[in-house]
């Protein structure tokens, strides 16, 4: 009888000493999160350093612990070459127990990255890559699209533009897989709409004098000028369009990967008037604003869709890993997957059997100087659009989706 009661009160005291479920299970006993970014180069002030504060910030939030074991936040610099990030990913995955990839600036590094996280059969959510073909052709079970992708925001702009009149584009194109899709999934919006695309450009990647291709743009006499590119070449563009009169000729120009820290660095004198869409917008509403003063307290800038999605995934992924008592990647994902995706970054949101995260886009308008109010008043949203009308179906030519 006294070994009996003695062994009932040592499961007792286990049972009450025990917070988490003895299946719990964290592999190498630390949950291990690597930011991989540019953090010098032309991608490095919409992801870089902020992507990393932001992914502290879920970390610090969350209580620096899950399931009873530590969170730590590590940084590579990929420099926006394919191979260094394959390299550093490979390292992290196989000597460095790194359990989850994040952010990944341009898509040629995050499709080399998503190779090595399919070989090692670890997870990666990628913010600034935007290739639909990352949740398409190349789709992969451990590898997440959270903030957009080229269909996303080429449909959403230019089906909006075309619904407010703008029914005649012509393209500045950067000449990459990037800015192809871009104008491709644009015009293809177009033209279903009723517009029509009278011509296009393509830019060579970080072209200093854009002068020429603006002027080709202005003579082409587009209702739109479509800005089929990111950083550097979309700023270029839109400043030497300000200064060779192309928003007072009644031209205007529709940006496809616009972001706020573009039209910071831009100014509004510059940007006024320009169309673009995004997924986030620090000044939307109260959650917006309340997490964004947060990151401006820490960086002294408002952050970009990417920056604010790094946190949402991240905070999100720690979430799916305490629920489901483990961070194995595929149990992970599919904890993920089980319930919508709603907090001050992602509205409507969920995570697709392709791996996309679903979500509303703005199409917004750059405002006027004299219409800005305070520091980083820079948008009018002008409508809402859905994620399923922005993203589409899954495609077919994802493995991961049921035919």
């Amino acid at each position: 009888m006294f070994a009996w009661k003695m062994a009932s009160s040592l499961v007792l005291a286990a049972a009450i000493a025990a917070p988490f479920p003895a299946s719990a299970q964290i592999s190498d006993d630390v949950v291990k999160i690597g930011v991989l970014t540019d953090m010098n180069g032309p991608a490095s002030t919409p992801t870089g350093q902020g992507s990393v504060t932001a992914a502290q910030m879920a970390v610090d939030d969350f209580g620096g612990k899950v399931l009873g074991k530590p969170i730590s936040v590590i940084v590579g610099d990929h420099q926006l070459k394919p191979d260094i990030g394959a390299s550093i990913a490979r390292r992290w995955y196989d000597t460095e127990q790194v359990d989850l990839i994040v952010d990944v600036p341009v898509s040629a590094v995050g499709l080399a990255v998503q190779n090595i996280a399919n070989e090692k059969k670890r997870l990666l959510i990628v913010h600034s890559t935007g290739t639909a073909d990352f949740h398409g052709k190349f789709c992969s079970p451990y590898a997440i699209q959270w903030v957009f992708d080229t269909r996303a925001l080429a449909v959403g702009t230019a089906q909006a533009v075309v619904k407010r009149g703008g029914d005649s584009w012509f393209f500045l194109t950067d000449d990459y897989a990037f800015g192809h899709a871009l104008e491709k999934d644009a015009s293809a919006v177009i033209v279903k709409n009723g517009g029509k695309v009278v011509g296009s450009v393509r830019l060579p990647f970080a072209t200093p004098d854009v002068s020429s291709f603006i002027l080709q743009a202005q003579a082409s006499k587009a209702k739109i000028i479509g800005i089929a590119a990111g950083p550097p070449n979309n700023t270029n563009e839109i400043k030497a369009a300000g200064e060779f009169g192309i928003f007072k000729g009644g031209q205007q120009m529709a940006g496809l990967l616009v972001l706020i820290t573009d039209i910071h660095a831009l100014g509004l004198p510059a940007a006024q008037g320009l169309l673009l869409t995004t997924s986030f917008y620090w000044d939307m509403d109260d959650k917006t604003r309340e997490w964004s003063k947060r990151y401006f307290a820490k960086m002294n800038r408002m952050p970009t869709m990417w920056q604010a999605g790094v946190y949402s995934s991240v905070m999100n992924y720690l979430n799916a890993v305490k629920e489901s008592g483990t961070d194995e990647p595929l149990k992970v994902a599919a904890k993920m997957r089980e319930k919508p995706i709603e907090d001050f970054f992602s509205r409507h949101g969920r995570l697709r059997e392709d791996n996309l995260m679903v979500h509303d886009l703005m199409l917004v308008q750059v405002k006027k100087p004299e219409e800005s109010k305070y520091p980083w008043d820079y948008y009018k949203v002008l409508t809402t659009i859905s994620g399923d009308d922005a993203f589409g179906p899954p495609d077919t030519a994802c493995s991961l989706v049921k035919k």
